[in-house]
């Protein structure tokens, strides 16, 4: 997916496990099919599952990026009423992979893209009610960091233009440069930052039996826009709950409109970059983007 992507084999996670924690050296290994672009999952046993990144790094740099992403599982653990992953340790590079790793909680259930809840209006309030679970965990006094969605959005212009240039093939781009245009115009106003998942998308919400089971990748848990978390209401939703969505949270007419132009903003990258090699990633931007449009 990425130049220069690591690859990472079943044999070296059972061998880095054998060195580096002997006390689950009799677990199975297993890969698991991901739809990802950062990690590559491998379940150990019943209850773990191991996080290799796959782009090579400065090593101290991914070490405090993990850090950072287990300090962001423990803050969120038990604060929903939704299952999400817990850090249990993190493995430091050895037998050939050139990286630290991590090891999380494994969280059962089927990603969104394989079960897919779009037309569900119960799935619809219990991602409602995980949304604000996230919104009312306390700040500490933080706000939005500046890296990555979730502050302003014309600071996203030249990713926004690089990517509809590079989308013609998939998309009505004129179409969708004037509705960026008035996108990146709506005001921020003076609603202050709330905890945000901030990575709401198919392949990290888990359904069973047609409702939320458990959200993945909380990596990205932090202070931003209020809005940043409605990117779920158009990656997950169809109108119809997405208005479910939309009541149970009180959605302002201003913070729903932000909500959309954070969707955009992901699914005018995915729609190309992954055509080729993650078809899921770019089908899940190239249906957001028909949400978009279509609202």
């Amino acid at each position: 997916m990425h130049p220069g992507q690591l690859s990472v084999t079943a044999q070296t996670v059972t061998s880095l496990i054998a060195e580096q924690f002997p006390q689950w050296r009799h677990l199975p290994v297993a890969g698991v099919r991901s739809q990802g672009t950062v990690n590559a999952i491998f379940r150990i046993g019943d209850e773990l599952t191991a996080r290799l990144p796959l782009q090579a790094g400065d090593v101290a740099a991914i070490r405090r990026d993990l850090s950072a992403e287990a300090a962001a599982g423990r803050e969120l653990a038990s604060r929903t009423r939704f299952a999400t992953p817990e850090p249990v340790a993190l493995g430091e590079p050895g037998c050939g992979y050139p990286l630290p790793w991590s090891v999380q909680t494994w969280v059962p259930g089927v990603i969104a893209t394989e079960n897919d809840p779009g037309g569900s209006a119960a799935f619809a309030r219990d991602l409602a009610l995980f949304i604000g679970d996230v919104r009312a965990i306390d700040t500490g006094g933080r706000t939005f960091g500046g890296r990555g969605r979730g502050g302003e959005l014309r600071g996203h212009d030249d990713w926004v233009r690089h990517c509809l240039d590079r989308s013609e093939a998939l998309f009505d781009v004129p179409r969708l440069r004037a509705l960026w245009a008035r996108l990146r115009e709506l005001p921020r106003g003076d609603a202050p930052d709330v905890m945000n998942h901030g990575d709401l998308i198919p392949g990290n919400v888990l359904v069973a039996g047609g409702r939320l089971a458990g959200v993945l990748d909380v990596g990205g848990l932090g202070p931003a826009d209020p809005a940043l978390d409605l990117v779920g209401a158009w990656h997950l939703l169809d109108a119809g709950p997405r208005q479910v969505l939309r009541a149970a949270l009180g959605c302002d007419d201003a913070t729903w409109e932000r909500g959309r132009a954070w969707a955009f903003q992901q699914a005018i990258g995915a729609g190309w970059y992954y055509v080729d090699s993650n078809p899921a990633m770019s089908l899940m931007g190239r249906r957001t983007m028909a949400r978009i449009l279509a609202a």
